[in-house]
């Protein structure tokens, strides 16, 4: 019985059952009364990318299994799936063991793909940081890595919408890293490291905002999201990493560099404060330097086509071409074009 993510599931599962095995947490489990008055349970389980509800009637086995399955529990789920008209995806037959500690651990980390896409995101993050030439703009990068690089790999990029998963954050900050990169070699006059150091930061304070627990794949809601929002959360993270690093030994060094620190640190949390482009979309201030400018339109672009990536996977296929809209995308998705391989002539 081969062992699937839920999105893979999803894209196996037709009308015909097949026996699948899932490695999942149970999200919720609740007791509910069909319309004929008989019981049930409606349970959703999740796994880093999706998620999947199944029901347990009363006249069955996984009834009494869900009576006893806490919220929180790490299960291997096996059993017939099959593509229910009425009900979505179901499971027939189906039971649970709970997973070893070796097995959430590696679980955690997310399916074999993105564990792997994780991971090289993020190491091309704290290259991309270490290689920069400004010792202010490095140094602070590091110590942020050092002091929340744990946290940040189990960080969504948002709670919907995009990249809105464990780990989420690194593949969005990786790939803008990459975009910022192209358009600093095509525009000579920005400042990469500046712009580089932007994408690392602009979405910092979502370690309070969008964190995962840390054994679980749920985004628990804060007080501090709540009453602050991650922008001025971040603006104030590195305020104070740049404080501590302002009075240390190594900060000596840097005392006749040209641009000065203060003004390092002022155009640094322009762009935190401004990458969202407009008052109306929650900046405190609109983007007054190229360098914010470019990290408002990288960071929407890749926000943009992560959705669209996510589209062309889970919205309905309304043609062989066309599928159905994904809000907050303006209209409905079209396949894209495909591209010529091979040498121009």
């Amino acid at each position: 019985m081969d062992l699937v993510t839920i999105r893979e599931l999803k894209h196996r599962v037709s009308n015909q059952a097949e026996a699948y095995r899932v490695h999942a947490q149970v999200d919720s489990v609740l007791k509910k009364t069909a319309r004929n008055g008989k019981p049930f349970f409606e349970l959703k389980f999740v796994d880093a990318q999706d998620q999947v509800a199944l029901r347990a009637w009363d006249d069955t086995p996984a009834f009494h299994l869900a009576e006893n399955l806490p919220a929180g529990e790490f299960v291997e789920l096996s059993g017939e799936w099959v593509d229910n008209e009425k009900f979505g995806i179901d499971a027939r037959n189906w039971e649970t063991r709970a997973l070893a500690e070796a097995e959430v651990e590696n679980f955690l980390r997310g399916g074999e793909t993105l564990k792997r896409k994780q991971g090289e995101d993020y190491a091309f993050i704290e290259e991309s940081c270490s290689s920069m030439k400004d010792p202010r703009l490095r140094a602070l990068c590091g110590v942020f890595l050092d002091q929340f690089g744990e946290r940040m790999r189990r960080t969504g990029a948002a709670r919907q919408f995009h990249h809105a998963r464990r780990g989420g954050l690194v593949e969005h900050v990786a790939q803008m890293m990459r975009s910022a990169k192209a358009v600093a070699s095509a525009y000579a006059e920005l400042n990469e490291d500046l712009l580089v150091a932007g994408v690392l930061f602009h979405d910092a304070g979502k370690l309070w905002e969008n964190c995962y627990s840390e054994k679980g794949f749920t985004m628990p809601y804060s007080e501090a999201g709540e009453l602050l929002g991650h922008i001025s959360i971040g603006m104030e993270m590195v305020n104070r990493l740049w404080r501590e690093l302002m009075e240390g030994e190594e900060a000596k060094a840097w005392l006749t560099l040209e641009p000065p620190s203060e003004e390092v640190r002022l155009h640094l949390l322009h762009l935190i404060a401004s990458h969202h482009g407009e008052l109306e979309f929650g900046s405190p201030v609109v983007p007054k330097t190229p360098e914010a400018m470019a990290l408002h339109y990288l960071d929407n672009l890749d926000a943009k086509l992560e959705m669209f990536a996510q589209g062309y996977e889970t919205a309905a296929a309304l043609s062989a071409h066309v599928f159905d809209r994904v809000f907050p995308l303006p209209g409905k998705l079209v396949r894209p074009l495909g591209k010529v391989e091979g040498e121009a002539e």
